[in-house]
């Protein structure tokens, strides 16, 4: 069996709920949001190069919108590992191509990994134990492995994963099988998989070998699979769009989760900014200068340096100036974000604020 890791980064989303920082010609990935120097992009490929074997195993799949922008972020990335997508279809697409290019060049039993490019992890080298972890059972057993993270509120923002039988330990880390999928539910659903111990959020962050999944897509979702393997990567546009997860993560029999706990985020909205960076000490978590009185709560963010946000008596709202646009929002409602976008794009004295 093959256990050298072929890590693949998922670089092809929008990240329009961090608008107005993120735009088409500079979405999400491509942002550094912890106050580092690093992007997110290029924060995911640091750690998973150090799991793989270098550069030459990594991968990354992204739009054709920002090929140019990854080859920049990753200029030590193998041109033949950027798969470019002529239009985004969703997860299923992007798993079922890069498997058949994986399987194509290192054969069945390739180990294949996949993370979205807008994780935060806290503890690499936790993160790398369980990647070993989990390559070990993918490697040895015909099984799809999810990384579940252990809880720590109820959200209501997260998928959730339901861990069945334990099959065993791999890397000192115990291993089960998946009962079930569920998205997001209402808080007090999430309250009670709390209450159980058995549940895990789901990171959307997979392994497998290259036949497994191949054959679990045919079984499952013959509709994305097949066409790739008759016509290639051309029939892009003509393919279903479906989540991974929708398509085959809860119809498989073979899903595997390994409950995990290194310090996670998916840095889904700007709300994931105070998560990461809010201490005891300060009122707001500021990234930009602002001159504020009798506020509290709030996440300011200025891209320029020198411009100053001032606020008087405000709290738990968000405040984004980047270019021409001051974003300013409830944080009760940033999931609004993506409604304001499709206002914006359906004025053309807007269009280049997108």
């Amino acid at each position: 069996m093959n256990t050298l890791l072929f890590p693949v980064i998922l670089a092809g989303g929008k990240g329009e709920r961090f608008w107005p920082l993120s735009r088409k010609d500079r979405p999400k990935q491509f942002l550094s949001l912890d106050g580092s120097s690093r992007s997110l992009l290029q924060a995911t490929a640091d750690r998973l190069i150090e799991l793989g074997g270098g550069w030459h195993s990594l991968w990354v799949i992204t739009s054709s919108q920002i090929a140019e922008g990854v080859r920049q972020q990753l200029p030590d990335l193998p041109v033949e590992n950027l798969l470019i997508e002529s239009e985004g279809r969703d997860t299923a697409a992007a798993v079922a191509w890069t498997s058949l290019e994986i399987k194509q060049r290192y054969g069945e039993d390739a180990v294949i990994g996949f993370f979205p490019a807008d994780h935060w992890i806290a503890d690499q080298k936790a993160f790398a134990h369980t990647l070993s972890a989990a390559t070990q059972l993918a490697a040895s057993t015909a099984a799809i492995v999810t990384l579940g993270i252990k809880p720590t509120f109820p959200s209501i923002g997260y998928g959730y994963i339901e861990q069945g039988e334990k099959i065993g330990r791999f890397n000192e880390l115990p291993a089960y099988h998946v009962n079930r999928f569920t998205e997001k539910p209402n808080r007090e659903t999430a309250e009670t998989f709390l209450s159980t111990g058995r549940f895990s959020w789901n990171s959307g962050m997979f392994v497998f070998r290259a036949g497994v999944v191949l054959k679990e897509l045919h079984t499952h979702a013959p509709e994305i699979i097949e066409p790739l393997e008759q016509h290639g990567p051309d029939i892009y546009p003509q393919l279903p769009k479906k989540s991974i997860d929708y398509a085959l993560m809860e119809k498989t029999t073979l899903a595997y989760v390994l409950p995990v706990d290194f310090g996670w985020d998916d840095l889904g909205d700007w709300n994931a900014i105070e998560r990461l960076l809010k201490t005891e000490e300060t009122p707001n978590v500021e990234l930009g200068t602002h001159v504020g009185l009798d506020t509290q709560g709030a996440i300011i963010y200025a891209s320029n340096p020198e411009d100053v946000v001032v606020t008087i008596g405000l709290e738990d709202v968000v405040i984004v100036r980047d270019r021409n646009v001051t974003l300013v929002v409830k944080k009760e409602r940033t999931q609004e974000i993506k409604q304001i976008l499709k206002i914006l794009q359906s004025d053309s004295r807007f269009t280049d604020l997108l």
